[in-house]
């Protein structure tokens, strides 16, 4: 079977860590699909542009996928320049796809609503299988965040373009178990049944998990202390992500036993170091950045790991942080702090979470797990929950939904 798969920001994985389609791709082409990724030629958060050149598109093969990159105008920022890159990409999508033999199935994904229509429709104009793939809720994520209120004219438009997506794809699969629930909520489920949507979460490569886990190692004390008690945090240090929280956690924690180990750059490092220094707080360290590669035999060497974040009420659908699937490759417990409907790790039955978000009754927690003897049966859940989320058995599913239409 032939597949497109439109992604606006599915670059190349070393260019943008987005692997979801990547990882997709790969093991559909295994099972013998032939596969392309339309993606723009602008890398998310990044000053690249994979087209330097005048040339309207260009091909690239990269580990064995084939990526088509249309050719659009670099921006900085979530700005109008941000805006007319999404309506530019899709623009161009149809006048790029021409030049292709027409496959027997696209999936097309948001983010951007602009390209998930855009594949849609020429999904409809060839005939083919249509599939929307849905990462993101948008224009929900807006109104979450407080950045526009439901009546913003921007709200409704994208509106209008989400319920077009969500009407005439043949099948639509949401990253979060939950999205029916806001399908409800938007009084659209006698338009839109049940049962063309499906549940695909993001995974993990366990193959890619353990080479990496046994040839790229850390040398670092701490890792490598069997004395203390390891809880590690994978990612950005940046407001959004208010990890001043887990210094608050590490100050109140009174168990000498446990160290807090943060692996991640941003730019509120600085600023947390320096309050770790005036404090006096020595049970949490700041390890700074590194290469992805090296995250599964950190997260292995955890004896917790903890899913930080900051409550939000899109978690009433369901999450799907790529974070929470390497660290059930690692098979270690998972600490979640923040309420959420549909959690993976719980579900799973691979870690805890504290519903209230709570510093005192996180570090309550955390103190409990210390000696916790369950934590192994933990562990052990948290690797079968990996392999339920290999990316091999994920790839399959997709092929079931494609199948069924």
């Amino acid at each position: 079977m032939k597949i497109w798969i439109i992604d606006h920001y599915s670059v190349p994985v070393r260019y943008y860590p987005l692997a979801r389609n990547t990882n997709f791709a790969k093991n559909l082409i295994k099972m013998g699909h032939e596969v392309v990724i339309f993606a723009a030629s602008t890398v998310h958060n990044s000053e690249i542009n994979l087209i330097e050149g005048n040339e309207q598109y260009k091909e690239i093969i990269d580990d064995g996928v084939k990526y088509v990159l249309v050719k659009c105008h670099q921006y900085t920022g979530n700005g109008i320049k941000r805006i007319l890159n999404m309506q530019e990409f899709a623009k161009k999508l149809g006048y790029v796809c021409e030049k292709y033999e027409k496959p027997d199935a696209i999936i097309s994904t948001s983010m951007t609503l602009h390209a998930c229509k855009k594949g849609l429709q020429i999904g409809r104009k060839y005939g083919c299988k249509t599939i929307a793939q849905i990462t993101d809720l948008w224009p929900e994520s807006l109104i979450a965040y407080g950045l526009a209120t439901k009546i913003h004219p921007l709200v409704l438009w994208y509106r209008r373009i989400e319920k077009w997506i969500y009407k005439h794809a043949d099948r639509i699969v949401f990253s979060m178990e939950g999205a029916y629930d806001y399908i409800i909520e938007q009084g659209w489920e006698n338009e839109i049944p049940k049962e063309k949507v499906h549940y695909i979460n993001n995974g993990v490569d366990l193959e890619q998990f353990d080479y990496n886990r046994n040839n790229y190692q850390i040398e670092d004390a701490d890792l490598r202390n069997p004395d203390i008690f390891k809880v590690i945090y994978t990612g950005s240090i940046r407001e959004v992500n208010n990890i001043g929280k887990l210094v608050d956690i590490a100050k109140m924690t009174k168990n000498r036993k446990i160290k807090y180990l943060i692996w991640g750059d941003g730019n509120q490092r600085n600023e947390l170091e320096q309050r770790i220094k005036n404090e006096g707080i020595d049970n949490i360290a700041f390890k700074g950045k590194v290469d992805k590669k090296y995250i599964p035999y950190i997260t292995s060497c955890a004896d917790l790991n903890i899913a930080h974040n900051t409550a939000s009420p899109l978690f009433r659908f369901g999450i799907s942080f790529n974070k929470i699937f390497d660290y059930m490759a690692a098979g270690k417990p998972i600490l979640c702090d923040f309420p959420c409907k549909y959690n993976p790790v719980i579900m799973h039955s691979a870690g805890i979470a504290v519903e209230s978000g709570k510093v005192s009754d996180i570090v309550e927690t955390i103190e409990r797990m210390e000696s916790l003897r369950e934590k192994e049966s933990l562990a052990e859940n948290a690797l079968k929950a990996a392999k339920y989320y290999d990316f091999i058995n994920l790839a399959k599913h997709l092929m079931k939904v494609i199948e069924s239409i």
